[in-house]
């Protein structure tokens, strides 16, 4: 009897002591060999990169996982109480591990000789997503328990349930639900109803297979266990239970939103981003803030969209897409699925010739609506036989279209007309000129259709818009505004091939002795080449690399007087911004600051400024690359071209502060409009990626662009025209000699001078007229006196 009271004695000793070591030795493995928990309290998701304008409006999210991380205040009752009833009843009653769960996890177990899912808790879930791998294994169970209990001693629950609503994945790059909320219903996750909140709880036991959008049968049965269960747990009441149950599911892809539609902006701006920090930008959560005003870029977008729809209708119409055969009531809801298969193009949506009268048609729309187009939407829509010729005015809408046709409609103010997507490309830039901030950027008519940015890639010939860097060029050697050169006929010999090249003005006029103010204003292309052949090739290509030019993008010749470098707009908007600020030569940015996942403040650019005196602390003083006294002839006499010269039509803006240069290329192949004021610097572009003659002016095709952006973007900004620097003087001139006039003489204008080169003083000695692009024939132009004829 003792022996046996020793032996149990023994054991009882021996057992506790085993528990104390267990105990222990779990303790210091949970201490010491599991990972630090408390990283848990700071932890870094993986959040993509997101880009935002100026003013906070988001534009773009780059990254294969879409999360947007949300704190516990922010989740919704319904939804925490949906995931309770599905995934863990006792959450807030156990402390990491439900024993009776794992217990019954156990038990199927040894029935079935399969491990399976099963008597995990949420935290051990959490334990598991953040340092585990999901390979299913006894040793694993028993090290997620563990951390569990740790996370458990470590966080509060409502940390840990955060964690766990943030990181879970729902499907279709779906990561944490408001992301899934976004992507499945377009809505925060505040705005969802109950069905809604049952389905995101439903979806993480199979994710890929469980998603409404993979299997909407699946989904649903999915969706109603998780109402049962919440019914079954008292969180709803029968009468809820029942609504929400017979909801449909109402569940389709969208994209995360965006506030602003600027995606050539946001893939600079990402491209630059990934050149600073490597791939890590599509996960580690930065925030960037561009340069972009988003009311500025929505004025862009829509004058690059609707002066590129009405070139396109210019020039008549291609056809509809397809034919759907006889409209039928019974074929109507076959006709709708087929429309949604057919993209929206930059607001133009397709639709289907159901009905027509005399002059109107009524299309089905995607949505299902039934659409009247007037004859007001119509009438333009003459067809295009080819390039170059158009069919006789449609009278009637027969002569348009055919019932079944698929067409592309688009709203404007006064109602649907018909479209087509066109086939020219356009884009248009506006930039800060008093710090480079890029302001506004559309690089096409549709970035889905072209993602290629033609504002800053597309090498393209400037044509006449060129001219004003010459003249600065003329005005930098002493020649002025008032300073005349013969409009005459020219031939030049290439001396390479013995070719002659006998350049001629637009209207192949020839007017004779012209002031360069005049020559300027009405792009007299005679007078320009003169003039570079005079100053001298090797000096002005010298000279036009202070507005960034560089000379490999100048061609040797004397045609570089009439635009022939290859340029992109971007290029073109640094140049002018120098004449606008005054002579400094800024340099473009897109990105303004950049944010951690932690808000903290990772980079602000320091761009160089136009600063007169001292600049503020995040700008560097910009180089002084033309005079002051320069800058305001060149503008001067750009403002003269809207006000009597080849861009009137842009006084229709009525303001005295713009100025402005058109350029038409070789064959009318592109269009530009240049222009600014002190406070921003707008350029338009038309052409075709494939060159090919446009059939218009930059006047007709380029300037509507320009004018409709800033007609919005200085809608009620007063005017601001800069002060007349010291150093000009305005002097009476004879408007045919450009020298000093009588002060009897009627005819007399005032023209303004720099101080150094009054009218009637010398002009500097000419350069050669064969230097660097052949020679200058002009019947005898010799060595004048300043003033006459060349």
């Amino acid at each position: 009897m003792n022996y046996l009271f020793r032996l149990i004695r023994r054991l009882i000793i021996f057992s506790l002591t085993l528990c104390a070591v267990i105990t222990v030795g779990v303790l210091y493995y949970m201490e010491y060999e599991l990972p630090d928990i408390d990283a848990l309290n700071t932890v870094q998701l993986q959040v993509p990169l997101q880009v935002f304008t100026q003013d906070g409006k988001l534009i773009a999210t780059f990254g294969e996982k879409r999360r947007i991380p949300i704190s516990y205040k922010e989740i919704p009752l319904p939804l925490i109480h949906a995931v309770l009833a599905t995934e863990d009843q006792h959450y807030f009653q156990h402390k990491g591990v439900d024993l009776p769960s794992l217990g019954r996890a156990a038990i199927r177990l040894l029935k079935t000789g399969r491990k399976g899912e099963g008597g995990s808790t949420i935290t051990m879930q959490v334990a598991r997503s953040f340092y585990l791998t999901r390979r299913k294994t006894f040793g694993r169970k028993l090290r997620e328990i563990l951390l569990a209990i740790k996370i458990e001693n470590k966080l509060t629950k409502e940390k840990i349930l955060e964690l766990y609503l943030n990181k879970i994945f729902l499907g279709n790059r779906a990561y944490g639900v408001e992301a899934a909320s976004q992507i499945y219903y377009g809505k925060h996750l505040n705005e969802l109803s109950l069905d809604q909140y049952a389905m995101l709880a439903g979806i993480p036991q199979a994710p890929s297979t469980l998603n409404p959008l993979a299997n909407t049968e699946a989904a649903k049965k999915r969706r109603n266990h998780v109402l049962t269960r919440m019914y079954g747990e008292g969180y709803i009441d029968a009468n809820t239970y029942k609504q929400a149950q017979e909801a449909p599911l109402n569940a389709s892809y969208h994209d995360l939103p965006t506030e602003v539609k600027a995606p050539y902006a946001a893939e600079l701006a990402r491209n630059q981003l990934e050149q600073m920090y490597g791939d890590s930008i599509y996960t580690d959560g930065f925030k960037v803030y561009t340069t972009i005003d988003s009311r500025m870029q929505d004025f862009a977008n829509h004058s690059v969209r609707d002066q590129l729809i009405a070139y396109d209708q210019r020039h008549g119409y291609r056809g509809p897409l397809q034919n759907f055969g006889s409209p039928e009531l019974d074929n109507m809801e076959s006709w709708e699925q087929r429309l949604q298969k057919i993209p929206v193009i930059n607001d133009l949506e397709p639709a289907a010739v159901v009905e027509m009268t005399r002059q109107t048609i009524t299309v089905l729309r995607a949505n299902g609506q039934l659409t009247v187009i007037p004859w007001s939407g119509l009438s333009w829509a003459r067809k295009q036989i080819n390039a170059d010729y158009l069919g006789r005015k449609p009278e009637r809408s027969n002569q348009i279209v055919k019932l079944g046709d698929v067409v592309l409609v688009f709203k404007t103010a006064l109602g649907y007309q018909l479209a087509q997507i066109p086939k020219a490309e356009a884009g248009l830039v506006a930039v800060n000129p008093q710090n480079g901030a890029i302001i506004s950027m559309v690089g096409g008519f549709d970035y889905q259709t072209s993602k290629f940015n033609r504002i800053t890639h597309a090498l393209r010939q400037p044509g006449s818009s060129f001219k004003p860097f010459v003249y600065s060029a003329a005005f930098d050697k002493g020649y002025t505004l008032a300073t005349v050169i013969n409009d005459a006929p020219i031939v030049i010999e290439n001396p390479t091939d013995n070719s002659l090249w006998r350049p001629q003005n637009l209207n192949h006029k020839f007017y004779g002795p012209t002031r360069l103010r005049t020559a300027i204003i009405q792009s007299r292309n005679l007078v320009s080449i003169r003039l570079l052949s005079i100053i001298g090739m090797r000096y002005t290509v010298d000279y036009l690399k202070r507005f960034g030019f560089a000379p490999t993008q100048l061609p040797p010749g004397l045609s570089l007087a009439l635009g022939t470098a290859q340029v992109t707009p971007l290029q073109m908007a640094q140049a002018f911004a120098v004449f606008a600020n005054s002579g400094f030569r800024i340099v473009p940015y897109v990105i303004d600051s950049i944010r951690n996942s932690q808000n903290e403040l990772i980079y602000q650019a320091k761009p160089l400024a136009a600063c007169r005196s001292q600049c503020d602390k995040n700008a560097v003083s910009a180089p002084r690359v033309v005079s002051e006294q320069n800058a305001y002839l060149v503008t001067s006499a750009l403002r003269d071209v809207i006000q009597n010269g080849t861009a009137t039509a842009a006084k229709k803006l009525a303001r005295q502060d713009l100025a402005g240069k058109t350029g038409t290329t070789q064959n009318q192949v592109d269009a530009w409009f240049a222009g600014y004021n002190p406070d921003v610097v707008a350029i338009a572009w038309m052409g075709y990626d494939f060159p090919q003659s446009l059939h218009e002016f930059g006047s007709q095709a380029a300037l509507p662009m320009w004018m409709e952006f800033m007609q919005n973007a200085l809608q009620g900004k007063p005017e601001h025209i800069l002060a007349e620097p010291s150093g000009i003087v305005s002097v009476r001139i004879d408007p045919e000699t450009g020298r000093h006039a009588s002060s009897d003489d009627s005819n007399a204008i005032f023209e303004f001078f720099m101080t150094p080169y009054l009218p009637d003083k010398e002009v500097p000695a000419q350069e050669n007229y064969d230097e660097g692009g052949g020679e200058a024939n002009d019947g005898g132009a010799g060595d004048e006196q300043p003033g006459s004829v060349y």
